[in-house]
């Protein structure tokens, strides 16, 4: 498609396009990557937001919520949990805005919602706080104990139903199971086994969509760049399977140092899926990603804002990962001149 665009570019102007840019988020985050590994001459910048590589996160949940009648959690209590996540997270990067900044160093207990008489709408059940803390907590092998892939975070809540509204899983990826990794419309989610059919299910040929590899140094050859985001709250794509690519990148190229004039990951508190959620979630990442293609200026920072009725009620400042937006001391919480960027 690249190749054609090229060329259509060309016959119709009389010249080739001078640079190439490749924008996507989810299914085109993925996208942005597997072109970088497979085709990497054909990109000078690519934005690769929340990609949506292909696991079984989806048939986890599942598992978590919607096999057992018991542990289904209404979409009711989802605020509720939501809440009590905030209530317990918010402060611990010293600025109580309503943001969970950074949800690894969250470590909320749905337990604290346990109902002490019967079921309400105001607090868990033991079957559904187990399984919150399933939706938590990395998906791992029932044999070994090894860690698969990541799960959600605190600070997600208001997005589950994505995942875990029911009553089947999302589609999204229960199709990839039924039709692509067992090739049996009438397979039954609830027989998988996250040994032996995980095994199965992720062959090379089952997730050759997938944009995984690390080696991103054919791309990074020829001066490609590529700036990666995602928000902390999104509820379809786990953001600590980004920082796990990102990292692996990183240490393909040998370090931060090497890396960071190539490849730089920003992530986004309180933003949902590409876009959306109660943080500062729109930020200008092509005018960015064109400084750094066309004048060597890698970002820094970007300015990410929130609005609500269509004004502007929040900025902050986006930070190069790891790197984290620490507030001043002094003037609004909610104006990006007030943060800067530094190690957590």
């Amino acid at each position: 498609m690249t190749v054609k665009a090229k060329a259509v570019v060309s016959e119709f102007y009389g010249s080739a396009p001078r640079l190439s840019y490749w924008n996507g988020c989810s299914t085109g985050g993925r996208q942005g990557l597997k072109l970088a590994q497979m085709f990497p001459n054909d990109y000078d910048g690519i934005i690769a937001g929340a990609p949506a590589n292909r696991t079984a996160i989806s048939l986890w949940i599942a598992d978590a919520v919607l096999k057992e009648p018991a542990s289904y959690i209404p979409p009711s209590k989802y605020p509720v949990i939501h809440q009590a996540a905030v209530v317990a997270c918010d402060g611990r990067d010293g600025v109580k805005d309503g943001l969970i900044d950074d949800p690894t160093k969250c470590d909320f207990d749905p337990k604290v919602l346990l109902c002490k008489a019967g079921d309400g709408p105001s607090c868990l059940t033991a079957p559904q706080v187990t399984a919150a803390k399933k939706i938590y907590s990395p998906a791992v092998n029932p044999r070994t104990g090894k860690e698969l892939f990541s799960s959600l975070v605190p600070g997600t809540e208001l997005g589950w139903g994505v995942q875990a509204l029911g009553p089947e899983p999302s589609a999204n990826i229960y199709d990839q199971y039924r039709y692509v990794a067992f090739k049996d419309p009438n397979w039954d989610w609830k027989t998988f086994n996250f040994d032996s059919d995980l095994e199965r299910s992720d062959t090379p040929e089952n997730l050759i969509m997938n944009g995984t590899d690390p080696n991103m140094k054919p791309f990074f050859s020829h001066g490609g760049k590529l700036l990666m985001y995602h928000g902390w709250s999104d509820p379809n794509v786990p953001t600590l399977n980004t920082i796990k690519y990102y990292k692996a990148v990183v240490e393909n190229l040998g370090g931060a140092s090497k890396a960071s004039s190539n490849v730089r990951l920003f992530l986004e508190p309180g933003m949902g899926h590409c876009g959306g959620g109660e943080g500062p979630n729109v930020f200008d990442k092509m005018a960015a990603l064109e400084q750094w293609v066309e004048h060597g200026k890698a970002p820094d920072t970007m300015i990410a804002s929130h609005s609500t009725d269509g004004k502007v009620d929040r900025t902050r400042p986006l930070c190069p990962y790891p790197q984290v937006a620490k507030y001043k001391g002094t003037g609004s919480i909610d104006e990006a001149a007030n943060f800067a960027c530094a190690a957590p």
